[in-house]
């Protein structure tokens, strides 16, 4: 009888993974199947279909991206993983935003290690019109006449259409402004803005033409369903590249006890982002070194085509010559071109267009 369970387990796995293959989509009664895999054989059959999937979609290309913390500490905001928020008292660094010359050494870098792209990061709420913007975009600008490396963003919410063009005309490509969680766990972790407000966000972004790098972090108390649901709307809101961020508990932070996740719990999440966006560059980042330990190269076995490299914003990474010896033992290629998604501005369910709520593509309220 437990064999007859399992064999049909294992072929369900395949029947959806080479739905995707064909250029299908798994639907959320789908998808929640196999965010509740339990079974240690079943979910290395789920990633052994990951695998299958990138290397299908993404070849051998990995793309790499790093970020340089523009603006470190004293956040308005209160998200609970977080030890750069104002509300609570950690040892992460407090600086105001940071002059070119920093900005032009991380670019450099960047370079030097074969990085695609580096990110532009500030800890505040967001960004608006006035003497910041013009100075983000000056420092944008100086990035994008280096011509080496991609510069990208991540600078909280943005409250008019304005701004997203702003940036959009200082060279920006490419912003980062993750979900975090489901809409549903949202408010467990932040309470300072809402999730609409993040939406908002990316709506104006997209309709200023800038592609959205947006995803999650797990392991902060949420479920399997929250994760499941997380996916299923950054599938939505069309993102081009999804940090899968894990959990590191800082001390000082409200989630300084928070249980970690098992790492083949984080690796079946991994597999299960790919299943749901099979086109999209499903990017490790914040965690998975303190997690996932000498687990780490499975994360491309698992469906993972992009590695956040170099140090996070408050914690260290492994050093980057570790993980381009990496890539090289797996095989992996971190000569990483341009977006490749299939479908231009689709959300990798099969569709020509994508099938975003128009509530989420465009921004009709500031």
């Amino acid at each position: 009888m437990n064999d007859v369970v399992i064999d049909g387990v294992r072929g369900r796995i395949e029947a959806l993974g080479r739905r995707v293959l064909d250029g299908g989509a798994i639907d959320r009664e789908e998808a929640l199947f196999l965010f509740g895999l339990e079974d240690s054989a079943d979910i290395h059959d789920l990633l052994a279909w990951g695998n299958r999937i990138r290397e299908h979609f993404k070849g051998n290309k990995i793309h790499l991206c790093s970020i340089v913390n523009a603006k470190a500490g004293a956040c308005s905001e209160n998200c609970s993983f977080c030890a750069q928020s104002a509300a609570y008292q950690t040892e992460s660094p407090r600086y105001g935003f940071v002059d070119p010359e920093p900005v032009a050494e991380a670019g450099e870098e960047a370079n030097r290690n074969g990085v695609t792209a580096v990110g532009l990061v500030a800890a505040w709420r967001g960004l608006k019109e006035g003497p910041m913007l013009d100075e983000v975009c000056d420092r944008i600008s100086e990035m994008k006449k280096q011509g080496k490396t991609r510069p990208d963003a991540s600078l909280g919410l943005i409250e008019n259409q304005e701004v997203a063009n702003r940036l959009k005309e200082a060279g920006l490509e490419c912003y980062g402004h993750n979900l975090e969680s489901s809409e549903r766990f949202f408010p467990e972790h932040c309470t300072t803005h809402t999730y609409e407000d993040r939406l908002r966000t990316i709506g104006f972004l997209k309709k200023a033409g800038i592609k959205i790098c947006s995803g999650g972090i797990i392991g902060m108390g949420e479920t399997r369903e929250d994760r499941c649901d997380l996916a299923l709307r950054l599938r939505e809101v069309g993102a081009s590249v999804v940090p899968v961020n894990i959990l590191n508990p800082i001390p000082g932070t409200p989630l300084e006890n928070q249980e970690p996740l098992p790492p083949l719990e984080i690796l079946k999440t991994i597999a299960c982002f790919r299943f749901i966006m099979p086109t999209k560059e499903i990017m490790i980042a914040g965690g998975r070194t303190v997690n996932l330990r000498d687990l780490q190269c499975m994360i491309f076995q698992a469906g993972a085509s992009a590695l956040m490299v170099g140090n996070y914003l408050t914690t260290l990474n492994q050093p980057v010559e570790k993980d381009l010896q990496m890539l090289r033992d797996l095989g992996l290629d971190p000569d990483w071109e341009e977006f490749d998604e299939g479908e231009a501005n689709g959300c990798g369910c099969g569709e020509k267009e994508s099938c975003a709520t128009p509530e989420t593509t465009e921004a009709v309220t500031a």
